[in-house]
């Protein structure tokens, strides 16, 4: 059984989640369908890259993931087809892809379309693309093979000689804070040396734990998540509203919506000891 999943924009708040998967089954009715989500933001690539980053790379070799989001934006005569890692991803030509896969991938085509097609009028395309590619089609022969795209790529911390400044990507329903520093960027610059991280006014963590447990109920903590990436929290408790954290600054991307590559977000520093 060929696996899709299915992240989007939209909400399921209407039909629009089920209409598309109506059309993924009406050309491939053994096609299993999983949702990741349907609340990425609009407006966040950053997080919502996060997001599918790490659910994709959990699935099997083959599996082809869509990606509707910010679907009217930038390059609208075309939606992409591309191969990773021996897994499709299909999307808007806006920059997400490079986003998710953190590189350009070697294997991308295009689905044309116009700026007069509806939104299920292009996932009607998608749909034929889909199917296509669970009956091992080539991919060049899916779409036309296009060598430009819209790039864009995930934040990356700043490095200074005794500190590394991380940004705050993403607040999940716990109010736990996640950093894009990997684990493995952590050590790199730690060089087995003591460290501090400052993340309000005096607030600091000098510990990494290996899990909420590790510290006394509403203690705060620092641990590296099952992505990888640098999470601080407080042992039942809202780390995020207790000390005014936040993530993207929609209000400053929309003052500077000029620069569209660009995110504002509250920066967490480290220092080394």
């Amino acid at each position: 059984m060929y696996i899709v999943t299915l992240s989007s924009d939209i909400g399921q708040h209407d039909y629009l989640v089920a209409a598309v998967k109506g059309q993924l089954l009406s050309y491939n009715s053994s096609l299993n369908i999983v949702d990741i989500t349907h609340y990425l933001s609009q407006s966040n690539f950053p997080k919502a890259a996060y997001i599918c980053n790490n659910a994709f790379r959990r699935f099997p070799e083959g599996t082809c993931h869509v990606v509707l989001l910010s679907t009217f934006e930038s390059n609208d005569n075309q939606i992409l087809v591309a191969r990773h890692n021996n897994q499709f991803i299909v999307c808007p030509d806006n920059g997400i892809l490079t986003m998710i896969l953190k590189e350009k991938p070697k294997d991308v085509v295009a689905l044309r379309i116009n700026d007069e097609h509806t939104l299920l009028e292009r996932t009607e395309l998608i749909a034929k693309a889909v199917d296509q590619l669970s009956r091992n089609t080539p991919i060049d022969t899916v779409g036309t093979v296009v060598t430009t795209i819209i790039e864009k790529y995930p934040l990356r911390p700043s490095i200074g000689p005794n500190w590394i400044d991380g940004q705050i990507l993403f607040i999940d329903n716990f109010e736990n804070v996640i950093i894009n520093i990997t684990k493995e960027e952590f050590e790199e610059y730690r060089k087995g040396r003591n460290f501090k991280i400052v993340f309000k006014g005096d607030e600091m963590i000098d510990t990494i734990s290996n899990n909420y447990s590790s510290v006394n109920e509403g203690e705060p903590l620092a641990w590296f998540n099952s992505a990888g990436y640098l999470e601080i929290a407080i042992n039942k408790g809202n780390i995020a509203s207790l000390f005014g954290l936040q993530g993207f600054n929609e209000k400053m991307q929309q003052h500077v919506a000029s620069l569209p590559s660009k995110w504002f977000y509250q920066s967490v520093r480290i220092y080394f000891q």
